[in-house]
């Protein structure tokens, strides 16, 4: 199997750069974070506080995740089965997933399933923790960075795009913060991978950068 490890902060350009790997090479893209955002979604829905550890992990033994690709290949998120895809991507959302993935039992169960599939699929990967706790033998291992303002003005542009009024502001205020609360984590925090190739997209464009990951990957 050819597994692709691609981490990075929020806004890095990771998950846009995995898609755009999965589709020229014709392998799989599992997107993580996603699945983080579905059971942060989970527990909004419900009225669980995503830091309440007492109340989350009971909440894990009535959860059932399934990932579904649809005919275009497109990934879908089920919670019990609920598809959650169309949801998830709110802001408020992505505190919730950041928040809720700081709880140990929480990881364990999204990177079982995670693991699962990358042992019976070629596929490429992006999160916080894939090349340094999910994958750490992966065939290929990427972290994308950027600065926190660059990450903020994409995922402003983002959201407004989608018609969430929010201020940059804000937006660069919450990237900031979910910097801090992914890397200080006790367990599977956001870090620099053993052997993995870090680029900077600050300055670069998709093509660009996809370009480079494509001339090492066929090397």
């Amino acid at each position: 199997m050819i597994n692709i490890a691609i981490d990075g902060p929020s806004g890095s350009g990771k998950s846009t750069i995995a898609k755009m790997l999965s589709e020229k090479m014709g392998i799989t893209y599992l997107d993580t974070g996603a699945m983080y955002r579905g059971i942060g979604y989970f527990a909004l829905k419900n009225g669980i506080d995503p830091s309440d550890d007492k109340k989350v992990i009971p909440m894990l033994d009535i959860v059932k995740m399934q990932i579904v690709y649809d005919k275009s290949g497109t990934q879908k998120v089920f919670v019990n089965d609920e598809d959650v895809t169309p949801f998830i991507r709110e802001h408020k959302i992505s505190m919730a997933a950041s928040t809720i993935s700081k709880i140990p039992a929480v990881r364990l169960k999204l990177v079982e399933l995670q693991r699962e599939i990358a042992q019976n699929t070629d596929c490429v990967l992006d999160g916080r923790d894939i090349g340094s706790y999910v994958l750490p033998n992966a065939n290929y291992k990427f972290f994308m960075t950027a600065t926190s303002e660059e990450r903020a003005l994409r995922r402003h542009k983002e959201l407004l795009e989608k018609g969430q009024e929010i201020s940059y502001r804000e937006v660069l205020n919450d990237i900031v913060a979910r910097d801090n609360q992914d890397s200080t984590r006790s367990f599977a925090p956001l870090k620099i991978a053993d052997n993995a190739i870090v680029i900077d997209t600050t300055k670069l464009s998709i093509e660009q950068v996809a370009t480079k990951i494509m001339e090492i990957v066929c090397k």
